[in-house]
């Protein structure tokens, strides 16, 4: 008894030696809104997965975390003077100023661009002193000794934060208009001539005209974040420090990593510095089973399926004539449509279409029997499509959705409509494409083949970067010494004109040698000419 005894305790201790000792560190993050905090909240939950002890930081007016709920890690607080009543109406200004862009007259757009700058100029200023001007709230935070912070530039003023506590700093983003961010703070080079500036309008094969216009607009995007950076951002990290502080100089020799939400299957290629890190998809895993009845209602479909629609976690006003535009067209197809919408319903319902508050996006769309995915372009219902394999419709609202869509319908995987001029024809003809044409099946598939066929998960990517710089306390020698240079020592313009100098030079001297040799010659010649 006493021999069985040893024997199974030194099983035990084999099997406990085995297992891999992981170092539990403390991390602090700064999410951002709506799908932003969705995206943040994958990498947050694999890290308690992890051992690591997690604090979420969220200001006292965010419309979308839920610091009542509990959770496996720790949601702390900080104050601002915005109520969520005005988180609410700044985001119904931004949804405004994309609808008059899209789809107002010049004085319409103009107007909501005036009111939605200053709307942000506010919150990035209310959000950035309670987040790191609150000295008392700052020294509770150094008192905890984090060893990493993550942030969302959704969320303004988490690299000051992370200077002011010299904690090391990882950006976590999908992109900024222009990329003027990820090049003017982050090094990153973008050569107009291959890279499309976002807001897209061409591929990156592009003939003259396209070329210009794509100059034309790097060249409004930088003059434009120049002014938004030096004259705003500048001014407040500035007060908050009490030193003359550039945004950018410290973003951009703050930031370790920058783990971008995107990937080459669905992106342009372009060049980038080493500690730039792609991991588009992080949030997509396996389908789990549906509840009941929406598995019931989806097997009701047959062989002819369902469609998948929904317009993500921001947009929920549909006025009457659209919800009925959407009801009209449905009721003209065969597949049976699962409808994710918060908003008022319509009022009446053919029984092909079941409305939710709430689907369970990931586990439909990888569901056998959907055939198509009605999205606003949103980049995590993008993903989830190519990692499921399901070819799209989509109807772009703001932001970058219509580079999202539109990146996907020239790679053949998707087809575009205009929400603000299409009818419930155009929304039929659209369904019935994705549908019936193979093209956008086999295209979507082999996107998703590609997004599968990498070395290691983009969730493990992510957090095997993270951990490394836990580790090391940084990661500076990732980082390119761009930053460093003046503008004209960036583009050599100085070792240019001191060539050009040289060559002019060279040609004076070569042509001051051709003039005497050509005079001496002519004045012999002359010479000899008198004399004879």
């Amino acid at each position: 008894m006493t021999s069985v005894y040893l024997h199974v305790r030194l099983l035990l201790l084999l099997v406990v030696g085995s297992v891999p000792q992981t170092h539990g560190g403390r991390v602090l993050v700064v999410p951002g809104e709506f799908s932003h905090w969705q995206n943040m909240r994958v990498i947050v939950e694999e890290l308690v997965e992890r051992n690591h002890a997690v604090t979420v930081l969220v200001n006292t007016g965010s419309p979308t975390v839920n610091h009542t709920r509990q959770e496996r890690f720790q949601i702390q607080r900080f104050t601002v003077s915005m109520q969520q009543g005005d988180m609410n109406q700044l985001w119904g200004d931004f949804m405004d100023f994309w609808k008059y862009q899209r789809n107002g007259t010049r004085q319409q757009a103009f107007s909501a661009s005036v009111l939605i700058m200053n709307s942000f100029f506010s919150y990035m200023s209310v959000v950035c002193k309670g987040l790191a001007g609150n000295k008392t709230f700052v020294e509770g935070l150094r008192r905890s000794k984090y060893e990493v912070i993550l942030s969302d530039p959704f969320t303004p003023c988490g690299d000051l934060l992370a200077d002011i506590l010299d904690v090391p700093y990882i950006i976590v983003m999908r992109n900024t208009f222009g990329y003027t961010l990820e090049r003017m703070c982050g090094q990153m080079p973008t050569l107009p001539s291959f890279v499309p500036c976002n807001p897209i309008t061409a591929t990156d094969q592009m003939n003259f005209m396209e070329r210009l216009g794509n100059f034309m607009n790097y060249a409004t995007h930088s003059a434009l974040f120049y002014f938004h950076s030096s004259v705003h951002m500048s001014k407040i990290y500035t007060e908050i420090k009490g030193e003359p502080t550039d945004m950018c100089k410290v973003l951009g020799k703050k930031a370790d990593l920058w783990l971008i939400r995107s990937n080459w299957e669905w992106d342009y290629p372009r060049p980038f510095p080493p500690n730039f890190i792609f991991i588009g998809g992080h949030h997509c895993k396996p389908p789990k089973p549906l509840p009941e009845d929406l598995e019931e209602f989806v097997q009701s479909s047959g062989d002819d399926g369902v469609v998948v629609f929904t317009f993500g976690s921001l947009y929920k006003n549909l006025t009457v004539e659209r919800r009925n535009m959407f009801v009209s067209a449905f009721q003209q197809i065969p597949q049976k449509v699962v409808w994710g919408f918060k908003g008022e319903r319509p009022q009446h319902l053919p029984a092909n279409i079941r409305i939710y508050d709430w689907i369970p996006q990931n586990d439909l769309l990888g569901h056998p029997k959907t055939k198509a995915f009605i999205t606003h372009g949103g980049s995590n219902g993008l993903y989830e499509a190519i990692y499921h394999g399901v070819p799209l419709l989509g109807i772009p609202l703001f932001a970058d959705q219509p580079d999202n869509i539109f990146i996907l319908e020239k790679k053949g995987a998707a087809v575009q409509l205009d929400f603000y001029k299409m009818d419930a024809d155009d929304l039929v003809k659209g369904l019935q494409a994705v549908i019936k044409n193979p093209s956008y099946k086999e295209n979507i598939m082999r996107l998703s083949r590609l997004h599968h066929d990498q070395p290691m998960r983009p969730l493990d990517r992510a957090l095997f970067w993270i951990q490394f710089v836990m580790r090391n306390r940084g990661a500076k020698h990732l980082h390119v010494q761009a930053g460093n240079l003046t503008w004209y020592q960036y583009h050599c313009l100085d070792v240019a004109l001191f060539l050009l100098s040289i060559l002019t030079l060279v040609s004076w001297l070569i042509s001051r040698t051709c003039r005497f040799c050509f005079r001496k010659c002519c004045w012999k010649h002359h010479g000899k000419t008198k004399a004879e």
